[in-house]
């Protein structure tokens, strides 16, 4: 009988932003599959809640602007459990307010620039810099969330957008010095998912205007990204690395306005 290579049994991941839409969605499908999973937030009461519900969890404060922070929970996780298999980065500054004030660049707070590479970047790296060692001896791998903002302009964004594009070239970078040494690192990059925090906050023509963009019939949810995430952590993707899996709904990988040309070719336009 060949092995189901996606099953993770005796692995232990530690999910950053693990209390949120995709990070718990990825919490609970990656304890599905036999794992062990550290959720990280920033949320400490939401991390403990779904902590809770999974068999062998447990719950860790994460400040990803403190690099004690980072190093903790790191060092954490292998007191607790005695090794490290997955690292998820998932964890970013995003929120309403946030996404109200990143807009273009004329128009940028030198502040929320700063604090937007600080956690997405910077944090970012240190979780991977504190995890690599722990990685190298267990042949384990690092997953990070980025977006498939980072690959396409927008007029708003341009700080959240820049900065998981930088997490992308990262990516690269460990891929490459630290293939030779078992470890391999990838990204996922979502569209719109359909987070409760989205569906409350996002103005619904603009979400009118990305469903009609997307190639499925609906926008991707939290369970949509964890399956992806879920593949590349596990030994089905043993031979992927240094990669952007856009998981998007094929939203990024068209000419712009397509809806506009599906009504036209189906004769709406009459």
């Amino acid at each position: 009988m060949v092995a189901d290579a996606t099953r993770m049994d005796g692995k232990v991941a530690v999910i950053t932003g693990g209390a949120g839409g995709i990070g718990g969605a990825t919490a609970r499908l990656l304890t599905a599959r036999g794992t062990k999973v550290v959720i990280a937030d920033i949320a400490l009461s939401a991390a403990e809640d779904l902590a809770a519900t999974l068999p062998d969890a447990i719950a860790v404060h994460l400040d990803l602007e403190q690099e004690t922070s980072i190093e903790a929970m790191i060092a954490r996780t292998v007191a607790q459990f005695g090794r490290l298999d997955v690292l998820h980065n998932n964890a970013a500054l995003l929120g309403p307010d946030i996404a109200q004030a990143d807009g273009d660049v004329e128009h940028m707070a030198t502040v929320l620039w700063d604090r937007t590479y600080a956690v997405n970047v910077r944090g970012t790296m240190i979780a991977c810099r504190a995890a690599l060692p722990h990685l190298r001896a267990s042949g384990g791998n690092i997953v990070n969330t980025v977006s498939n903002l980072a690959l396409q302009g927008h007029m708003i964004q341009a700080a959240y957008s820049s900065s998981k594009a930088a997490v992308i070239q990262m990516t690269r970078a460990i891929a490459a010095s630290h293939g030779v040494h078992g470890v391999r690192c990838n990204a996922v990059a979502p569209g719109m998912t359909m987070t409760p925090a989205l569906r409350e906050a996002f103005p619904p023509v603009l979400r009118q205007a990305v469903e009609e963009e997307t190639l499925r019939d609906r926008l991707g949810a939290p369970e949509d990204i964890a399956e992806a995430v879920a593949f590349l952590a596990s030994d089905a993707a043993r031979n992927i690395t240094g990669q952007v899996l856009v998981a998007d709904g094929g939203c990024a990988s068209h000419v712009p306005g397509i809806a506009r040309f599906r009504a036209f070719f189906s004769g709406e336009h009459a």
